[in-house]
């Protein structure tokens, strides 16, 4: 569902905590293909329906699975931060464990209610994060994404926010993503995606290994009609109207 300029990608599975199965995870990562090719879309908001955000792999579907179908589509959901040249806000209410984790850590802003529950609680029942795991680590350091990877723990809204893989507390995180989905939205399409790969593709570099990535996109997004319209907009003390959503 697209409102304004935000697609909008719900887990829709309840009864089962929203558990990914095989046919969730083709779901979600079909939504996020579709809301990148989308010029109309601005922002991608991922949250989940009833009162808990993903409990992780569909547990009751794994053993039977074919399991280089899941591997495939698990490498791919869980890396969509690397491809995404639009902002992903995740809006979590409740368990976010395992896979859920994953996807929270695979957003670009986090918006968690008071009840959220983080973890990575797959050691317990005999297996590692591997798929999630870098993504984790990107978003709260290797040394606590692997604690609690090795103690399978919960972590709640207040421990989450501390490391870094919430960005705020909200008493209705939906509403509160929503809003922020919206302004990200709001912002210069070509300077988002700019951004974003830079961001992507700089990741781990040495500053001066990524010097000439940097000033490719600077000066990109420095010749483009919409930096100008920006430029203007500011100085003329007006909204801007970016020329890339007209085009």
């Amino acid at each position: 569902m697209i409102e304004g300029r935000v697609a909008q990608l719900t887990l829709n599975r309840p009864e089962k905590r929203n558990a990914l199965n095989i046919a969730v995870c083709r779901e979600l990562i079909s939504g996020f293909d579709r809301a990148e090719a989308d010029r109309a879309v601005g922002a991608i908001l991922v949250s989940g329906n009833g009162p808990a955000f993903c409990a992780g792999m569909d547990l009751a579907e794994v053993l039977s699975a074919d399991q280089d179908e899941l591997m495939a589509l698990h490498e791919r959901l869980f890396t969509v931060i690397d491809r995404a040249r639009k902002p992903i806000v995740a809006a979590v209410q409740g368990p976010a464990l395992a896979a859920g984790m994953g996807l929270a850590a695979n957003a670009h802003v986090v918006v968690a209610g008071n009840d959220a529950r983080f973890g990575l609680t797959e050691i317990r029942i005999g297996l590692w994060p591997a798929v999630v795991f870098r993504a984790v680590v990107r978003a709260i350091g290797e040394r606590r994404a692997t604690e609690l990877s090795i103690s399978g723990r919960f972590i709640n809204a207040d421990e989450a926010l501390c490391s870094g893989l919430v960005t705020e507390i909200a008493k209705d995180p939906k509403s509160r993503a929503m809003e922020i989905a919206n302004q990200l939205a709001a912002f210069s399409p070509v300077a988002m995606a700019a951004g974003l790969e830079h961001v992507a593709h700089t990741r781990g570099l040495a500053w001066h290994d990524a010097e000439g990535l940097n000033k490719e996109i600077r000066a990109r997004m420095m010749a483009s009609d919409d930096f100008r319209e920006g430029v203007n907009a500011f100085l003329e003390k007006r909204p801007p109207r970016w020329p890339s959503l007209r085009s």
